[in-house]
């Protein structure tokens, strides 16, 4: 087994570094099933501090998901009017915290630079709704999105996944979910720092614990939480755990950004050969210092500066904007 003392774990960018010791004060490297209920309160997301000064509209609709009806915020820009790029978020947050207005800072800086749609999902969240529960609310949210692309002012043929950490995981299972279901045609799939390998047997995965943000012991949590006692046996779904998926052909284009410095690192740098492998596309990038989050911890460091600029890059190269 490997350890932190055979892998030392590679230094955080400096700039990053004094953001991270802030952060560490409110929010541990690890966190344990008791801190679950507690952070849900804590972190909730502002809706009036996400829109203020953007000419960016809210609304919520709602629709019959797998189990319950399903809430869903749509953001556009207010003189949104052609249809174009559509995005179907589905939110961070470890599969256990979080809602569908976390992570949005990214998305609704492509809403206003872009005039895209965006459509984020309230997936139900483990452990009180475990695995399938999440993946299959994700993939109604795409396939209610494809219905309603027209009203919602979407083109049809740029319509796209994304998310950060679980949402990124999601995402990847939801696109694999899409092809192997024959559901809707998927342009792309934003795969930001995704949480993809129940397993934790990464190097990486060992080097990150106990510090930096969702370490080792965070993901025991959240993975425990999703999959309970089936969790490292092989009834783990391939839409669960997409790093367990044997067959990435036939995917829609990806873009994979990780930190060095972070738990998924591994995992998300062996999902890109794997697309590469199958004769996928996909554009990788391993950001040299960073923690879980970097970026929207620290959005104005020069690392997440660069970072915001490839992904916004990679969508206007490979969906033509």
């Amino acid at each position: 087994m490997t350890t932190n003392n055979v892998h030392p774990a590679p230094p955080f960018d400096t700039e990053l570094a004094a953001v991270l010791s802030i952060v560490n004060e409110q929010l541990p490297p690890t966190l344990t099933p008791d801190m679950i209920v507690p952070l849900r309160t804590g972190m909730a997301t502002s809706l009036d501090e996400l829109l203020e000064g953007r000419p960016i509209t809210h609304r919520e609709e709602t629709f019959a998901g797998p189990d319950g009806d399903l809430l869903i915020s749509i953001f556009h820009r207010t003189d949104h009017a052609n249809a174009g790029l559509g995005i179907v978020h589905l939110h961070p947050g470890g599969m256990i915290i979080g809602d569908r207005f976390t992570g949005m800072e990214t998305m609704l800086a492509w809403v206003e630079e872009l005039d895209a749609v965006a459509v984020s999902v309230e997936y139900r969240l483990a452990p009180e709704h475990p695995d399938p529960a999440p993946i299959e609310d994700c993939y109604a949210s795409l396939v209610w999105a494809a219905d309603n692309a027209d009203r919602l002012g979407i083109d049809s043929t740029k319509l796209i996944v994304a998310g950060g950490s679980a949402g990124g995981g999601l995402a990847a299972g939801t696109a694999l979910l899409a092809r192997d279901r024959q559901g809707p045609a998927l342009a792309a799939q934003m795969l930001i720092y995704p949480m993809l390998d129940d397993r934790n047997e990464t190097v990486s995965s060992h080097q990150i614990d106990g510090t930096g943000v969702w370490d080792r012991g965070s993901n025991d949590t959240g993975w425990d939480a999703l999959l309970g006692d089936r969790r490292k046996t092989d009834d783990v779904s391939i839409y669960a755990a997409p790093a367990r998926a044997t067959d990435l052909s036939n995917l829609p284009p990806a873009f994979i950004d990780v930190g060095t410095s972070e738990v998924f690192r591994d995992e998300d740098v062996a999902y890109a050969s794997a697309i590469w492998a199958a004769g996928g596309h996909c554009e990788l990038h391993v950001w040299p210092g960073g923690f879980h989050g970097y970026d929207s911890m620290a959005p104005f460091a020069a690392l997440s500066v660069a970072t915001q600029d490839a992904r916004l890059s990679w969508l206007r190269r490979t969906l033509g904007l």
